[in-house]
């Protein structure tokens, strides 16, 4: 699927958004089972976003920010170890968003966010963003909504600078169910191995599920534009989920028509001695 304007999860600018109604499994645009889906990623779509981003940075020209969201559990780690393994990691860094400093809560809250972009020829992700700034602060009542609810038009017009001085704009929703989410937080509790990523204030947000949704629905279709688009991603199956946002980057960075620079040499004159 090339056509990302009309993707089916992408969400449309304006587009009122209602999760409840919204795919935490889907089955057609991948209608395969998981060994083949598997295949598929590891073959095909492994080699093709390895020659597109290495073309991407030998071109040295475009810059590529992928943002992603999704409730605790949803897959964010999983999902960038899966998707962008195969990229060489001099073009590409991870960014995660913590609770902020005294630093950085000194200044505005974007001061912290716009120093991590990606320059030419770079890809940055990251994991949780600058939307923790309305979605943390509402849900919790960290600000009031007299202060939160600014902060659309402030991100809006963030992400359009962004795109209008070069950067290509993907933001990724990992939608799962609450149902999934209790089968990943018990494995957690589980097996040992898995004990460290249990954190006992995940359960608080999980208590406050409908208020995050809430919050969610009002990010994606009031944040969701042209330059810097939402794709609400069926996020219960891992490997579905894999494959889904690598063909989405795949596709962003075929429809950059990147070309390998021009050598002022001609490489058939030189010859190297044995």
């Amino acid at each position: 699927m090339s056509d990302l304007k009309n993707h089916p999860f992408r969400i449309q600018p304006g587009q009122a958004v209602d999760l409840s109604a919204l795919p935490t499994r889907h089955e057609d645009i991948y209608p395969m089972g998981k060994s083949d889906g598997k295949r598929l990623l590891t073959g095909d779509y492994y080699d093709e976003i390895d020659e597109l981003q290495t073309r991407f940075y030998a071109e040295g020209k475009h810059r590529l920010l992928v943002v992603f969201q999704a409730m605790d559990t949803g897959g964010k780690d999983g999902t960038i170890r899966s998707v962008f393994e195969k990229m060489d990691p001099q073009g590409i860094r991870v960014k995660s968003f913590k609770r902020p400093s005294s630093e950085e809560l000194a200044h505005d809250y974007l001061w912290r966010v716009h120093k991590q972009v990606p320059r030419n020829g770079g890809v940055v992700i990251f994991n949780r963003s600058h939307y923790e700034d309305i979605l943390a602060v509402r849900v919790r009542e960290i600000y009031p909504e007299a202060v939160w609810s600014k902060r659309y038009e402030h991100i809006v017009n963030f992400e359009q600078m962004l795109a209008d001085e070069g950067t290509t704009i993907v933001k990724i929703f990992l939608n799962i169910s609450k149902t999934e989410q209790k089968e990943r937080l018990q494995a957690r509790l589980d097996e040992p191995a898995k004990n460290w990523k249990f954190n006992p204030g995940d359960l608080e947000d999980r208590a406050l599920w409908p208020k995050f949704m809430n919050a969610y629905e009002d990010v994606l279709g009031n944040t969701s534009t042209d330059v810097a688009p939402w794709y609400v991603i069926p996020a219960d199956r891992k490997w579905y989920r894999n494959l889904v946002v690598t063909k989405i980057i795949i596709d962003t960075l075929k429809s950059l028509d990147m070309k390998y620079p021009p050598v002022d040499f001609d490489p058939s004159s030189i010859v190297i001695e044995s």
